[in-house]
C-alpha cells in the first residue's frame, strides 16, 4: 500500500478513533476515578441512547437532510409505551411486547410523515421536522395530561438492570443496531442507493430509480431508531415523561457530524457515528468529573461541533486531492 492510499484511509476512517483515544488518555490522567470500572460502565450506559438516535440520524444526513424532531418523538414514543405498560387490563408479558411494538410504530409513523411531506411537497426537512417537533411534543403532553408515568412491570424494569458479558443491556442493544446499520449501508443495494442519492440525486433519478422511496425510507428508519431509543430510555430510568428528550436532536447531530458524516450528504459511516457518540459521552463524563457545570459543558460541546465541521471541510479537500492524484 503506497503512502497516498494509506493517508486516504487514515483521513477517512482512523482520525476520529485516534481523537477518542487521546481524549480518554487525557481524562485518565486529569479526572479522578475516570478509569474506574464503575465509571466506564456509566459511560457505556450514557452513550447508548444517543448512539441509537444518531444511527437513524446518519441515514437522513447521508441524504443531505436533517431531523430536528427526534427529541420530541422520543417523548411521544415513551408516553405511548408507558400508557400500555401501566395498563391494568394487560398481563405484564403482553404489555411489554405491545409497548415495544407501539414505540417502534409511533417512531416509524412520525418518520413516515416527515419523509412523505418533505418529498411530496418538496419542502426542506429542516422545516418539516421542526413542525413535527412541536406536533410530537404537544401530542405527548396531551395524551399524558402532562404527567410522568412510572410503576412499570417487574419484567420490564428487571431487564433494564441486567448486564450481558459485563456490559449494560442497553449498550448491547446500541452496538447491535450499529452493526446492523453498518451491514445495511455497506452490504445492501439500499445502502448503496443512500450514498448515491446523497452524492448526486439527479444522476440516480435519471438512471431510472425512484429516489423518493429511498428518502422516505431513511426518515422511517430514523423514526424507528427513535422508537428503540424510547424503550431503552424507559429501561434505563423506569419512567416516561412528555418533557424528556429536549436537546437530544443536537446531541445526535453532533455525534453524526463529529463522526465524519458530511452535512452535504453522501459521505460518512455508522462506525464514525458511534465513535462520535463515544467522544460526546466521554467529554461530558470527564468534564463532569472535573467539576464543570452543565452550561460550560454545553459550550464545550458546541465548540467541538463547530470544530468538527471545519475539520471535515479540510479533510474532504485533502481526500479529493489524494483521489485526484491517484
Amino acid at each position: 500500500m503506497n503512502f497516498r492510499k494509506l493517508a486516504y484511509l487514515l483521513l477517512r476512517e482512523a482520525g476520529i478513533g485516534v481523537a477518542l483515544v487521546l481524549i480518554i488518555v487525557i481524562f485518565m490522567l486529569v479526572a479522578p476515578n475516570f478509569a474506574s470500572p464503575i465509571n466506564m460502565m456509566n459511560i457505556c450506559t450514557q452513550i447508548s441512547i444517543n448512539t441509537v438516535i444518531a444511527v437513524g440520524m446518519t441515514f437522513v444526513i447521508l441524504l443531505g437532510g436533517i431531523d430536528l424532531s427526534v427529541g420530541s418523538v422520543l417523548a411521544l414514543c415513551t408516553i405511548v409505551a408507558g400508557l400500555i405498560l401501566t395498563s391494568d387490563t394487560l398481563s405484564p408479558g403482553l404489555a411489554f411486547f405491545l409497548a415495544v411494538v407501539a414505540s417502534l410504530a409511533v417512531g416509524a409513523l412520525c418518520g413516515l410523515f416527515n419523509g412523505f411531506v418533505c418529498e411530496r411537497w418538496k419542502i426542506h426537512s429542516f422545516v418539516v421536522t421542526l413542525g413535527m417537533l412541536n406536533i410530537a411534543r404537544g401530542a405527548a403532553l396531551q395524551i399524558s395530561d402532562s404527567r410522568t408515568l412510572f410503576g412499570f412491570p417487574d419484567i420490564f424494569t428487571n431487564l433494564g438492570a441486567q448486564n450481558v458479558f459485563g456490559l449494560p443491556v442497553i449498550f448491547i442493544m446500541a452496538l447491535t443496531l450499529v452493526v446492523i446499520g453498518t451491514i445495511v449501508l455497506n452490504r445492501s443495494v439500499f445502502g448503496r442507493m443512500i450514498y448515491a442519492i446523497g452524492n448526486n440525486e439527479e444522476a440516480v433519478r435519471l438512471s431510472g430509480h425512484r429516489t423518493i422511496l429511498y428518502k422516505i425510507a431513511a426518515f422511517v428508519i430514523c423514526g424507528g431508531c427513535v422508537g428503540v431509543a424510547g424503550i431503552m430510555y424507559m429501561l434505563r430510568l423506569s419512567m416516561a415523561s412528555p418533557i424528556l428528550g429536549v436537546g437530544f436532536e443536537l446531541n445526535a447531530i453532533a455525534a453524526v457530524v463529529i463522526g465524519g458524516t458530511s452535512m452535504m450528504g453522501g459521505k460518512g459511516s455508522l462506525i464514525g457515528t458511534f465513535l462520535g457518540a463515544c467522544i460526546i459521552g466521554v467529554l461530558n463524563n470527564g468534564l463532569l468529573l472535573l467539576g464543570m457545570g452543565d452550561f460550560a459543558r454545553q459550550i464545550v460541546t458546541g465548540l467541538i461541533i463547530v470544530a468538527a465541521v471545519i475539520i471535515d471541510t479540510y479533510r474532504n479537500r485533502l481526500l479529493t486531492r489524494i483521489q485526484v492524484s491517484e
